[in-house]
């Protein structure tokens, strides 16, 4: 995404100083000098020396040297322990974007791993978008999948937006919303999805601020005098959790948490509740020397204070997909206020502020500690960036899905060999087959959920085991899209679907030009022969693209064959001359709209051409009932009875009319209305419920229209396999002696 502060040049404005001087008064050499040694400082002065020269001239709105907001980035970077590297490309992060020097003199200079780090920083201003938000969407996708390589990418991209947010004042007001609601909505839970809790608070709260800056304000008043209050009773809270540690013989520290604005207008909102109701929860950390302490901690606490039922979570066994680990509980405390407690070990603390920063920050230690689980799962989370971005269609559908994926509020389940998963809150069984395995998800026709059959769509619960059962032919459902939760779940099924409809549109397409090039005494041998002149003159790449736009509706088989018939005469040598529409169509338009003849060989229906053949909720056509097909653009061919009204409407166009006709021998099943005029009597509707049962179909929908105090019409959706199929239920049917007058509704 493009940074909220380009440089200007006005040329009133005085040059930047010496290169030197900026450096020193930034206060970046004195941070550095306290991890790196001297060789390394000097590494990081030759970056700001290259990059205040190729700054040079350019000025931030405020008015101050470019150079300074580089030297800001790499402050802030250093200030969470950064490496050189790091820190050098934070210092070059916007060479490339707004000076002419290339990347490859900043390879020559700093080394391919600067370079890549800059140029993964680097926003794509040279491309033209339709919208600011394609262009939006576009950069950030870039800066995520750039991220994948390396993870300081982003890093230095959080800290470049922490800088620019500190500093947003010289912004116009509609920018200031814009940039800040945009820090709200993408870099605060990506900082949250990093694990990097301080810098993800800083962003929250001066997001909050420019973005509903009344709120902020009410909100910072309501606490401060709230605030005076409380001192006493945080201080004995405290001093008695620090005795209790004593007596134990525990080595910790105890901090009273205040609540940041942001995280108390958010659960204000979310779980709509008052200020009081907030504010008057009171928050303590815990922070002792090992994980065997924290558990003998929480102990210590739930014996001092008694806790509330099922307000305990475990993130120490069962760590957060950033990795975060700690104890929370909730306690009844003293006067009846609720206290919140979180216990944990000071490594789980510098992981808990740092997140993924932590492995440059400390030694990685061994596989179990926090940074390596940290770093573990959010190499996880960028193995399923690059998935989603084979998925999505475009940049719009990749930044959808992964805003999907940045709010999680973790459930946790488990497989059928115990192995622990986490999805986010309302994922479904759908969602856990996906997160197992994308042909898993592709593939499930059902689930058990602790050992019982349960929907798909059943909504997980934290602790279930969660079994999903698979069937070599099955293939995903468009309706699995109304309910799943993860963006590799609707991702995966959208791309899985997308596909699918090209291959019925092919197919399609392929057997409505076959069936118009009949009409013409020609086959799809003669298109192979002129396929390379057709496909010119249709801007096609390949033939299969010429049969998926026939088959979608977006080009008409008559003309298409037409053209074809002209080439075939011609060699292919002559220009196309133009033809009256209806002498192209009158050999194509069915009798009944009064056309010269109708075609020999009508399309055939077989119910199975999937999402490219539809069948009109007008009037509900069934196998046995005479019908009409009508191509609409980007759908195929919509299937109307010959008898539904709507077809008028239609008449205007009857080059869109495709001649078609039932297969003989249908399986499938097919949604049909019916009216059932009853006697107002209890139990009538469950006796004819019962009686469409007993002839085995399935109903779908029932609405009662209640048309007097003696009379009611119930219409019924049901589905059958024809008009004979039809008949002998409403003859059924007829046999009760409730039902009056049954009828089929169309239209």
């Amino acid at each position: 995404m493009s940074a909220p502060d380009p440089a200007s040049n006005p040329p009133a404005l005085p040059l930047p100083p010496r290169a030197g001087d900026l450096f020193a008064a930034s206060g970046l050499a004195e941070v550095l000098g306290e991890y790196l040694d001297e060789a390394q400082v000097a590494a990081v002065r030759r970056a700001y020396e290259f990059g205040a020269e190729a700054h040079k001239g350019q000025r931030r709105r405020s008015g101050e040297p470019y150079i300074t907001h580089p030297l800001a980035v790499a402050r802030i970077l250093a200030e969470m322990r950064m490496n050189t590297e790091c820190i050098q490309a934070a210092i070059l992060h916007d060479v490339i974007e707004d000076t002419p020097i290339p990347k490859e003199e900043i390879e020559g200079r700093f080394g391919a791993e600067v370079a890549e780090m800059v140029d993964g920083v680097s926003k794509l201003t040279q491309i033209r978008f339709e919208s600011h938000m394609e262009e939006q969407a576009e950069n950030f996708r870039k800066m995520l999948l750039a991220t994948v390589q390396d993870i300081r990418v982003i890093i230095i991209k959080l800290a470049d937006r922490l800088h620019n947010m500190r500093t947003l004042g010289a912004m116009p007001a509609a920018a200031r919303r814009r940039i800040a609601r945009e820090t709200l909505e993408i870099y605060a839970p990506i900082a949250n999805r990093l694990g990097m809790s301080t810098l993800r608070t800083e962003l929250q709260e001066l997001g909050f601020a420019e973005y509903y800056p009344m709120r902020y304000r009410i909100l910072a008043e309501a606490v401060r005098k709230a605030r005076g209050n409380r001192k006493e009773v945080i201080t004995r809270i405290r001093e008695t959790i620090e005795q209790r540690l004593e007596m134990e013989g525990l080595q910790g520290r105890v901090e009273g948490r205040e609540k940041h604005l942001y995280s108390i207008y958010e659960k204000m909102r979310s779980k709509h509740l008052s200020f009081s109701e907030v504010f008057d929860v009171y928050a303590f950390r815990i922070i002792v020397d090992s994980v065997d302490a924290c558990y003998r901690m929480l102990g210590v606490i739930h014996n001092l204070y008694k806790p509330v039922p099922g307000k305990f979570k475990d993130y120490i066994a069962i760590p957060k997909a950033n990795g975060y680990q700690s104890l929370h509980t909730v306690l009844f405390g003293p006067y009846g206020l609720p206290i919140e407690v979180q216990i944990r070990s000071e490594e789980m603390q510098k992981v808990a502020e740092a997140g993924v920063a932590a492995h440059w920050l400390y030694k990685l230690g061994d596989n179990d500690s926090p940074q390596s689980t940290t770093q573990k799962r959010i190499r996880e989370w960028m193995r399923g960036l690059l998935e989603l971005q084979k998925n999505a269609g475009n940049s719009l559908d990749f930044l959808e899905n992964v805003k999907i994926d940045l709010f999680p509020d973790e459930v946790y389940v488990f497989t059928p060999k115990g192995r622990i998963m986490a999805l986010p809150r309302g994922a479904t069984a759908v969602d856990f087959a996906y997160a197992v395995h994308t042909d898993v998800g592709n593939t499930c026709v059902a689930a058990k959920i602790d050992r019982q059959l349960a929907p798909l769509s059943s909504p997980l619960q934290n602790g279930q085991s969660v079994e999903i059962i698979t069937a070599p032919g099955a293939r995903p459902n468009p309706t699995w899209l109304n309910f799943v939760v993860t963006a590799k779940a609707r991702s995966t099924i959208r791309n899985y679907l997308k596909n699918l409809k090209r291959e019925e549109s092919i197919s399609l397409g392929r057997r409505l030009l076959e069936q118009a090039l009949r009409t013409h005494g020609l086959s799809l041998a003669e298109l192979e022969s002129r396929s390379a002149s057709l496909l010119a003159e249709f801007r096609c790449k390949r033939v299969e693209d010429l049969f998926e736009d026939i088959g979608l509706g977006n080009r008409l088989a008559p003309l298409v064959a037409q053209r074809l018939e002209e080439l075939v005469a011609d060699g292919g040598q002559t220009p196309r001359r133009p033809r009256a529409i209806r002498d192209v169509f009158a050999r194509y338009v069915p009798a009944w709209l009064g056309g010269a003849r109708s075609s020999p060989r009508p399309l055939v229906i077989k119910g199975t051409e999937g999402m490219v053949v539809t069948f009109a909720k007008c009037c509900h056509p069934i196998p046995g009932d005479p019908i009409q097909g009508f191509v609409s653009a980007g759908r195929g061919i919509v299937i109307h009875t010959e008898s539904c009204k709507n077809i008028k409407e239609f008449r205007k166009h009857p080059e869109k009319w495709v001649n078609v006709q039932w297969q003989t021998d249908i399986e499938e099943e097919f949604p049909v209305e019916i009216r059932v005029y009853v006697v107002n009597r209890r139990g009538v509707l469950a006796t004819v419920a019962a009686a469409i049962s007993e002839m085995d179909i399935n109903i779908s929908n029932v609405v009662i229209e209640e048309h007097d105090g003696k009379y009611s019409s119930i219409v019924f959706t049901i589905a059958v396999r024809g008009r004979v199929h039809l008949a002998r239920l409403m003859r059924h049917i007829r046999t009760i002696d409730m039902v009056v007058k049954i009828a089929r509704k169309k239209g």
